[in-house]
């Protein structure tokens, strides 16, 4: 017996007033770019200035493992944040907890900014750097879904996939605003990441900036976030006593094969994305003798910068695509792409192939980061209305964070760990068996999954609800 009621002969109720259709772009786009602008802030620096100045090794990869170590606890950080935010988000509604998760995310930020080093107060320097992280990674696991289900439960009629992807342009945006600060400072700075030492004006405080700058943006997001009324997906539900005491209990109830497969379905798209922003960052820029490409991080910046150009190109194909063959059948097609993809990497990135230092081959380097990327957003396009669609009104908030935070620890906490171990000891060519791996285990999560994309998400909701009326404001213990 299906666990669920699905009304789709229903007419949804109209968005609420204030919610214009311009306010809704620019709310979830806005939120989910500061998100993602905090995050590749730090994951850059993981790569290029963390090791020199908050680790000490024996070995040039061995402080770079113990950072990326760093980079990966706030993939474990994500879930709890998406158990947390998404309780409150089915509880108390969409744009409150939206309001939190992005204070969350940016008081960290401007932390991470203001933190010590290991030369200053020693191991403390690590650990705190460590927690700053941990709250970065609570306070993503709350946005993603949130931002998603703002745009998806105002979309429009047959176009949800196309108004759900906002969100997903936030994440290209966000790198190129974090990447091109960092370009700008290791321009103007004259930094060399192969020859400075850690007394250069960059290590001592011009990596500080962008984190501090993130008190600007954080104040635009709230801003526009504040002006936001209730989804009209939530307020029905909310109005009709629908509201579970425990949607975290509820979801685990009713919908954990959705949580399971909403997590595998997000397992290439996880797995690409860190392998083409963070992990390649690392063997692009690392030391020829640890078998990488030796390349200057400007250098590399300036690649990835023109690049991801092709990440964002796509993600508005996904969502158009995603509603004209349907989510199910683009995604399959698109993960049979990435697994292709993966069987490629040694073609491209072998360094007897490609070259090292100065006289590696850029222009194939290009190419291989614009397939990648193109990729990128063809799969996490669509992910933003796939997943919430899942789930009913009741607990999608819940059910679809926990999914995509989860799938963070499979797909992305651990891969630019094992990508730099598998490159340094058996060569890049292992790495594209990785992803490929990883994405045939999304291929049987699409095969399993019905076809969502004309799913009313007004009305619908778990079976035998337990009718709560909720006040206008719902305590937060």
């Amino acid at each position: 017996m299906s666990n669920v009621i699905d009304t789709s002969g229903q007419q949804a109720a109209p968005a609420p007033s204030g919610n214009t259709k311009f306010r809704i772009i620019l709310s979830s786009l806005v939120g989910t770019t500061i998100e993602f602008y905090d995050f590749y802030a730090y994951a850059t620096a993981a790569i290029s200035v963390f090791p020199f100045l908050f680790f000490h090794s024996s070995s040039d990869t061995g402080a770079l493992l113990a950072s990326l170590a760093t980079f990966g606890v706030a993939f474990v950080a994500r879930p709890v944040g998406s158990v947390v935010f998404g309780h409150f988000g089915d509880r108390a509604g969409r744009k409150t907890t939206l309001v939190a998760s992005l204070l969350t995310m940016g008081i960290a930020t401007v932390l991470i900014g203001l933190l010590p080093t290991i030369y200053q107060i020693g191991l403390w320097a690590p650990v705190m750097l460590s927690i700053m992280r941990f709250c970065q990674g609570m306070g993503l696991g709350g946005e993603w879904s949130g931002a998603s289900l703002l745009a998806g439960e105002n979309a429009r009629k047959g176009r949800r996939g196309f108004d759900s992807m906002w969100p997903q342009l936030g994440a290209p945006i966000g790198f190129l605003l974090a990447n091109g600060f960092f370009l700008i400072l290791t321009l103007t700075m004259h930094y060399d990441s192969t020859t400075a030492g850690t007394n250069h004006t960059f290590l001592v405080w011009g990596w500080r900036l962008p984190f501090l700058f993130s008190a600007v943006i954080v104040a635009l997001g709230l801003y526009v976030r504040f002006k936001l009324e209730e989804t009209p997906a939530f307020q029905r539900t909310k109005d009709r006593g629908e509201v579970v005491k425990a949607p975290v209990a509820e979801a685990f109830r009713t919908s954990w094969r959705q949580i399971v497969q909403g997590t595998f379905l997000m397992l290439a798209t996880y797995t690409l994305f860190y392998l083409m922003t963070t992990w390649i960052l690392s063997y692009a820029i690392g030391k020829t003798s640890a078998g990488f490409l030796g390349i200057g991080y400007q250098r590399f910046l300036v690649v990835q910068l023109i690049t991801i150009l092709a990440f964002a190109a796509t993600i508005p194909l996904s969502g158009w695509l995603g509603d004209v063959m349907g989510r199910k059948r683009f995604l399959t097609w698109t993960t049979v792409a990435i697994m292709v993809f993966g069987c490629t990497f040694n073609l491209f990135l072998n360094p007897k192939r490609m070259g090292t230092g100065e006289n590696a081959n850029i222009a194939l380097l290009i190419v291989f980061m614009l397939i990648g990327m193109a990729l990128m957003g063809l799969t996490f396009g669509i992910q933003s209305a796939l997943l919430p669609e899942l789930f009913p009104t009741n607990v999608r908030y819940t059910g679809s964070a926990i999914a995509y935070n989860v799938a963070s620890i499979l797909g992305a906490a651990v891969a630019p760990f094992i990508a730099t171990w598998l490159a340094s000891s058996y060569g890049p060519g292992w790495v594209g068996v990785y992803l490929l791996a990883m994405a045939a285990l999304t291929l049987v999560a699409c095969f399993t999954i019905p076809e969502t994309k004309d799913r009313d998400l007004v009305d619908f909701q778990t079976e035998a609800v337990e009718k709560t009326p909720v006040p206008e404001t719902v305590p937060v213990s």
